[in-house]
């Protein structure tokens, strides 16, 4: 976009851009509309020419499109010859389905109960791979469109001729026009990038423009950081394909410079709490390098960085200067890539490279890649809680259709299959019995908005063939557009389209269109029943799973920073990987855990503490960010295996969060507090000037492991959090106690006792951010009180601490929070040696 287009249309692009990295959902909903209509088309011709009558081009139509329809999305790779592979099971998958169907048409009772055993062979079959997913979908649909047109053996060669045809279109247009190129996809998706990281730069220069920020804009600030780790990942899996970096580039190149960029970004967004507090001359001068780099104006992006820097020398501390060398190097990185893409950068190294990630149609993987190593409720009385995770959902499947089939029956014998199809689909991409119940809502509600504009929609296209299809393909664009947006959006067009259908059919009422909604909800609603009793999946147990599975790479990646130190560990095995690569592992298993404890972080369910579930997943996020500056210091570090060096403080880290991975509370934490107070030690020494960025790092990570061990009721020591100075930390003072006749005049008060009721003086109060900085700190008076006059405008952690006792910790939402009050009862705890 020229720099003189108008504001509001860079600003419009730049939104469309960053909402569909790699042009991933455009480009599988224009593939669905020209695979569908081109179907429709030579299936269309076909039938006249062998001279099926009105009826036979109907079927062969129906079927073209829905070979087309669900290929489309199967067929969403690069590789020539794996498409080929693929696309030729999809007469077999169809075929077998029809040919039962047909064999099974007449028989009624017999129909009915293969329909079941169908379902669940169509949902066992996925533990083959994605193709078998769309295979055991195919066969499904396959024995659904036998049954409904009562067809015979006979007609089965005109009906399997059909599906040839339409498979035949559908891979020669995946192949030419429809192809996928991975270079063009991939810069695409650096784009969305880019995009997403102006986006965090405008949500922080409107805090820094706003008097007094409510939550909302701090929310916004940490969603749209969130959303800039997945394009990241999303181009870590397009960097596995093969063709995908520009010429001269590596892969491992292209991550490390992701990755700078990525901490670039979350650089400028740290510095934002800090800077609402600056002077105001200051905070404006952030707020035009804000500005500048969210516009895309790189060179003023530049110049009002250079500006900054300049005022926070003799007007403030460390966050502007923070947030301006972050706005350069972000310039910097996004010219360099500007170069590769005009074709100019040379250089870049040929190693292989393995991705932290494997992209799934294009998209990052759902929730199953994780559900599939939690067992489900009730494994110590229930063999089949331990069931693979398909075996389990076939089960369910097969429980939730019968059931739905009968119910359904009992509505309507004609059009029992819509609560079928809601009763199958409700457990297609959904793992828990959340993320079932969410679906199986959006459903219900997609359809029952559709259902007035479909009815009104249906009686302007009434007798307009062309315009029918029109709009059937509008929908259905709409429907491909929107299915990684809003299930319910997607339902809604797809419940239009189908009342486009009846009306072909010559079958569009409205109490047929009520029928539908009525027999839907009964669907999802066994769908529900059926997730919540049946060997229920845990949405908490997944979120443990992606927990431990995201302190278990930490791990990994610690150990193999204790490796790159020189300080070697029991097994070579465990130490062998890139620490870049490593480091995107671990933003890959974040992201996992954002995505499971999605619906948990929305609302409480079942007791669960949302306010607190979203507290300790920013802990995560500030920990990956700290594991990502560690890689990326590592690149350039000489060995430190001194007995208390950095190394030695990676090894102890890296044994924190292994205990961290199977921990519960109220388990023993000896452990625990033992690795922390070492690390904290080895972290106290002096380094060399290489090592001092690696130092700084680990003590980061040293401090958010604090906290998340405090966030999981450990009872880590008062002394585990290491002693460094920091420009964004008050140094400790005093609180004075208000006298009882005077009016406390504090943000946040309280006092600090033992178990035995008496105080604790000297004990130390310390509030810890969002982004794990230290913001706040005092000590406790002589009566055990303690008090902070003002608070950051961000939610803290509150750690109380004091020397032989257990320290506790609290969550503290200061916003718009007023006057508050938190009183600590420390149980005593012995000191541990070394």
């Amino acid at each position: 976009m020229a720099s003189g287009s108008p504001a509001w249309l860079r600003q419009f692009l730049d939104r469309v851009v960053a909402s569909d990295p790699g042009w991933n959902r455009f480009r599988m909903a224009l593939s669905g509309v020209l695979s569908v209509g081109v179907a429709l088309v030579v299936e269309y011709g076909l039938a006249r020419l062998l001279g099926l009558g009105s009826r036979g081009v109907l079927i062969s139509m129906l079927l073209g499109a829905v070979v087309s329809m669900m290929g489309s999305m199967a067929l969403t790779g690069s590789g020539v010859w794996s498409k080929v592979r693929t696309a030729a099971f999809f007469p077999v998958a169809i075929g077998l389905g029809m040919a039962v169907g047909t064999l099974t048409a007449h028989n009624r009772a017999l129909q009915l109960t293969v329909f079941v055993v169908v379902m669940f062979l169509a949902v066992f079959v996925r533990r083959f791979g994605m193709a078998f997913f769309f295979y055991g979908f195919m066969g499904w649909m396959g024995y659904f469109f036998a049954a409904f047109l009562k067809a015979s053996p006979a007609q089965l060669p005109i009906l399997l001729l059909a599906v040839v045809v339409g498979t035949v279109c559908l891979l020669l247009l995946s192949m030419t026009v429809l192809r996928v190129h991975t270079g063009r996809t991939l810069r695409r998706t650096l784009r969305a990038f880019r995009s997403r990281g102006r986006a965090v730069a405008a949500t922080g220069a409107d805090i820094l423009a706003a008097d007094d920020p409510d939550e909302g804009p701090w929310r916004r600030l940490r969603g749209r950081q969130v959303r800039l780790a997945e394009a990241a990942l999303m181009v870590e899996g397009w960097l596995g394909e093969q063709g995908a970096t520009p010429p001269g580039w590596s892969a491992a190149a292209l991550r490390r410079q992701l990755i700078d960029a990525q901490l670039a970004v979350e650089g400028i967004a740290a510095a934002v709490p800090q800077l609402t507090r600056a002077p105001s001359g200051v905070r404006e001068a952030a707020t035009r390098v804000m500005r500048a780099l969210a516009a895309g104006d790189q060179g003023a992006a530049v110049h009002a960085a250079r500006e900054l820097r300049a005022r926070a020398d003799a007007e403030s501390g460390s966050a502007a200067r923070q947030l301006a060398a972050s706005a350069q190097d972000f310039v910097a990185i996004v010219r360099h890539w500007a170069s590769a893409e005009s074709g100019t950068a040379s250089g870049g190294e040929t190693e292989g490279f393995e991705p932290a990630v494997t992209l799934a149609m294009g998209n990052l993987p759902g929730s199953a890649a994780v559900a599939k190593d939690v067992s489900a409720r009730g494994a110590h009385w229930n063999p089949l809680s331990r069931l693979d995770l398909n075996t389990r959902q076939a089960i369910q499947v097969t429980v939730a259709g019968a059931l739905a089939i009968l119910v359904g029956q009992a509505v309507s014998p004609t059009r029992y299959y819509w609560a079928a199809i809601a009763a199958f689909v409700a457990f297609t991409g959904a793992s828990t019995r959340f993320e079932t119940f969410i679906k199986s809502f959006n459903r219900v509600l997609g359809t029952l908005a559709g259902l007035f504009v479909a009815i009104a929609l249906a009686r302007l296209t009434a007798g307009h063939t062309y315009l029918i299809i029109a709009v059937i393909l509008a929908c259905l664009f709409c429907g491909f557009y929107l299915m990684r947006v809003s299930y319910a959006l997607m339902i809604f067009f797809i419940t239009i389209m189908l009342a486009q259908l009846y009306t072909v059919l010559n079958q569009l009422s409205d109490q047929v269109m009520l029928l539908r909604l009525e027999e839907t909800a009964i669907g999802a609603g066994i769908g529900i029943a059926v997730s919540l009793v049946v060997i229920p999946l845990s949405t908490k147990d997944t979120v443990r799973s992606a927990r431990a599975n995201f302190f278990a790479d930490l791990a990994v990646l610690l150990r193999a920073a204790a490796h790159r130190l020189g300080v070697p560990g029991e097994s070579e095995n465990e130490e062998e990987g890139d620490p870049d690569g490593l480091a995107r592992v671990l933003d890959h298993r974040l992201q996992q855990t954002n995505m499971v404890a999605a619906p948990l972080m929305r609302q409480r369910l079942a007791g669960s503490d949302s306010r607190r579930l979203r507290h300790r997943v920013v802990l995560y996020t500030v920990c990956a960010s700290y594991a990502r500056e560690l890689a990326a210091v590592l690149r350039r570090v000489e060995a430190d295996p001194r007995p208390d060096g950095t190394g030695r403080a990676c090894r102890y880290l890296a044994a924190v969060a292994s205990e961290l991975v199977e921990h519960r509370p109220g388990q023993d934490t000896s452990e625990i507090d033992r690795n922390l107070y070492l690390a904290a030690r080895a972290l106290q020494q002096r380094t060399t000037p290489t090592t001092e960025p690696v130092r700084h790092a680990l003590s980061r990570l040293h401090q958010v492991l604090y906290q998340l061990a405090t966030a999981s009721e450990v009872a880590a020591s008062p002394y585990l959090i290491p002693d460094e100075e920091s420009d964004e930390a008050e140094a400790p003072v005093r609180a004075e106690r208000p006298a009882a006749s005077e009016p406390r005049d504090t943000a946040l008060h309280g006092s600090v006792q033992g178990g035995n009721g008496e105080p604790l003086p000297r004990a130390v109060i310390t509030l810890i951010g969002t982004h794990g900085q230290q913001v706040r700190r005092t000590e406790v008076d002589e009566e055990g009180s303690y008090a902070f006059p003002e608070l950051p405008p961000e939610a803290v952690t509150m750690v109380a601490t004091a020397a032989g006792f257990a320290s506790e910790a609290t969550f503290a939402p200061t916003t718009g929070a007023g006057e508050q009050r938190h009183d600590f009862t420390l149980s005593p705890t012995p000191v541990r040696r070394a």
